[in-house]
């Protein structure tokens, strides 16, 4: 089993799918508990001196004006979390859930928050040990954070709601005790310093982002199969036509294809059968080539988040202050996710594309969708229509939550981001962007077979031949959604890519 060590500043993208995912296991950094103590004894400082700080002696939005006693914080600090988990919905995914916890731990490793450490031990001991709260996925304005979400994750770490532990739900305080973790009484500053962040948005948005960097290879993929399908003609890939216009995606996307169709005996070139072939073949490298741009920007983003401070207050144990921020507003994710999921739904949109000039056989040239014996048989018209579905529905899912603010807390939070709405938005997107690209694999392939494979490219024949060891090519009309599901599974596991890259060892996607 690996292991993830926290500090606070340098969680990776690739380590939170792997606890979120693998089940690694996290650790503390000697500096990281350094850290957390000192930002504790300022909080008792505060509390003990009776100073006026937010959240830790006063109440909390509307109420920050109400004092509250240092015998009464940790009534606060419960009341909070009780009052705050009031979430609607479905319950996020387990791996969600993970990192939910798992980006809060290295929030409050950072030594900014004042908790505890003790809290902050029995929260990875609740990851470690498996003990999973039941998070409902709606609730959150994206800011103050993710309040209604995050306080779901904290009630069984006090006793109350509901977690997931050995695949059975149960009420929180039995998974606790299952698990072997004490339950925790929380005091001055923790419930705050638990619930107000980013986390919810950035867990769901962190493992989009993942998927999504895999799903950009897919694409040049499927759309490099495409192009044997279709004969297509290579000299729009030349590097001089992109050394003209040099978007990183677009040159990077340009490349990618050329080395994937080195040695191809199905493409062509120009003038040989056409003068020219349609945008969603022709222009492949500026559309997947803009996605990527912009996905491998989000990423940037969620980089930093993940290994940002998003309390309130913030504790500065140098200055001895607790400072009342905004570090909690989402803006910055809701902004990057909605981004997200505009160009995740690009890239299903050329796929698609490519898919119905491969059905229709006045733009292909095959057999009409994709099969011998046309009436009798359908083939692959009906996958097309879904894949055109899946395409509207993400048209519809890729309306910015971002431009959304409704005001609460009596108008002292009178902006707030939707960031967590995003997020969930933005996997939906990515979700159907796999499925329909998962159709433009069994359709290039069908169409290689009818077309007649002559030999296909050094990194094309790889793929190719990691779809037919699951799928056949299609004779005579059964069960697609089986197909497809087959190679969807070969895009979630990253077999397809892994294909690739094996036996064409120069391909850097």
């Amino acid at each position: 089993m690996g292991k993830v060590i926290i500090t606070g500043n340098s969680l990776t993208l690739e380590e939170v799918a792997s606890v979120c995912r693998d089940y690694y296991e996290v650790e503390l950094s000697k500096s990281a508990v350094d850290k957390i103590a000192a930002s504790r004894k300022i909080v008792e400082e505060f509390v003990e001196n009776e100073d006026v700080v937010y959240g830790i002696t006063t109440g909390l939005g509307r109420f920050s004006d109400v004092s509250i006693s240092k015998e009464e914080s940790r009534l606060l600090q419960k009341n909070l979390i009780v009052t705050h988990a009031v979430g609607a919905g479905k319950p996020f995914e387990t791996e969600i859930v993970r990192g939910i916890i798992l980006l809060r731990i290295n929030n409050l490793a950072k030594g900014y928050s004042g908790a505890r450490p003790e809290t902050i031990q029995t929260m990875i001991d609740m990851l470690n040990r498996r003990v999973h709260p039941v998070v409902p996925q709606k609730g959150s304005l994206g800011s103050s954070g993710d309040l209604a979400p995050l306080s779901h994750m904290v009630l069984p770490m006090i006793g109350l709601g509901m977690a997931e532990y050995g695949g059975v739900v149960m009420p929180g305080e039995e998974a606790m005790k299952k698990a072997g973790i004490p339950v925790i009484e929380l005091t001055s500053k923790e419930g705050l310093a638990l619930i107000n962040g980013t986390q919810v948005m950035t867990a769901v948005g962190a493992l989009t982002v993942y998927d999504a960097l895999n799903l950009i290879k897919v694409s040049d993929i499927a759309a490099a199969l495409s192009f044997e399908a279709h004969n297509g003609i290579v000299d729009a890939l030349d590097h001089k036509v992109h050394d003209v216009r040099p978007h990183k995606g677009q040159k990077d996307t340009a490349r990618i294809l050329l080395q994937l169709l080195e040695g191809s005996k199905m493409t062509t070139r120009q003038g040989e059968i056409r003068v020219q072939d349609a945008y969603s073949l022709r222009c492949t490298p500026q559309v997947h080539g803009a996605s990527k741009d912009a996905i491998n920007y989000v990423k940037e983003k969620v980089e930093i988040e993940i290994n940002s401070v998003t309390d309130n207050p913030i504790i500065f144990p140098e200055t001895k202050e607790g400072i009342s921020g905004g570090n909690f507003h989402g803006q910055p994710m809701a902004l990057s996710f909605d981004f997200l999921g505009i160009a995740l739904a690009e890239l299903a949109d050329i796929s698609e594309r490519r898919i119905e000039r491969l059905v229709n056989p006045a733009l292909s040239g095959l057999p009409a969708f994709l099969v011998e014996h046309g009436g009798l048989n359908s083939g692959f018209m009906i996958v097309q229509y879904s894949a055109a579905s899946l395409v509207s529905e993400n048209k519809v899912l890729a309306h910015p939550a971002s431009v959304d603010s409704i005001p609460s807390s009596a108008n002292q939070e009178d902006h707030v981001s939707m960031g967590t709405i995003a997020a969930r938005k933005a996997k939906e997107i990515m979700e159907n962007v796999r499925r329909v690209l998962a159709m433009e694999l069994m359709c290039a392939c069908q169409g290689i077979d009818l077309r007649g494979n002559k030999g296909l490219g050094k990194g094309t024949m790889p793929a190719y031949k990691s779809v037919r060891e699951c799928v056949p090519m299609l004779k005579e009309d059964r069960p697609l959604y089986e197909d497809i599901n087959k190679c969807e599974e070969l895009i979630i596991d990253k077999a397809i890519v892994n294909s690739c890259e094996k036996a064409a060892g120069n391909i850097v996607f």
